[in-house]
């Protein structure tokens, strides 16, 4: 059976935020959708887009995962219902979690459901800091830069994060 390589980010600003982290990769290597193959530390990061809500805490994972890209979003999103998840209502709004594929492979795929890389990843240092304390030198497959790279070019000042000091 074949497997690939995804870049996942998770991030929580509802309730007991790094439990519902911790709960959330807990669900998904238990459900056989994914293994994890290495975790972030977990960052406390300011909102961006929809600023009126609590701050974020924020990591990213690399996981090994036999499905293709669709079920694999399909399980990233029955692991937040599982969680609880509720109907997004404001976009960018408050979550209880949330899990988007950052990367799959080396892959570009853009369709109505689902692009990948995910569109925004480079302009969010609250996305890019975990991933480069996973690995900084994995490359953007669309943008061919490093992940050291963009995160160096996000100028925001705005765009706080910082490492929670928890395991």
């Amino acid at each position: 059976m074949p497997t690939h390589r995804a870049v996942v980010s998770i991030g929580s600003n509802l309730g007991d935020k790094l439990a519902h982290l911790r709960r959330g990769l807990s669900l998904l290597e238990s459900s056989g959708a994914a293994r994890i193959i290495a975790r972030s530390r977990f960052f406390r990061t300011r909102p961006v887009d929809f600023l009126d809500q609590d701050w974020f805490v924020n990591a990213a994972v690399l996981l090994q995962t036999p499905l293709a890209p669709r079920p694999l979003l399909a399980a990233l999103k029955a692991v937040e219902r599982r969680v609880g998840r509720a109907q997004q209502t404001v976009r960018f709004g408050p979550r209880v979690l949330d899990m988007d594929i950052v990367f799959y492979d080396a892959l570009a795929l853009e369709s109505a459901d689902l692009t990948i890389p995910h569109p925004r990843m480079h302009k969010r240092r609250f996305v890019l800091m975990p991933i480069c304390d996973i690995d900084p030198e994995i490359v953007h497959p669309v943008l061919h830069k490093s992940m050291a790279v963009l995160l160096s070019e996000i100028q925001d000042p705005t765009q706080e994060v910082e490492p929670i000091a928890c395991g």
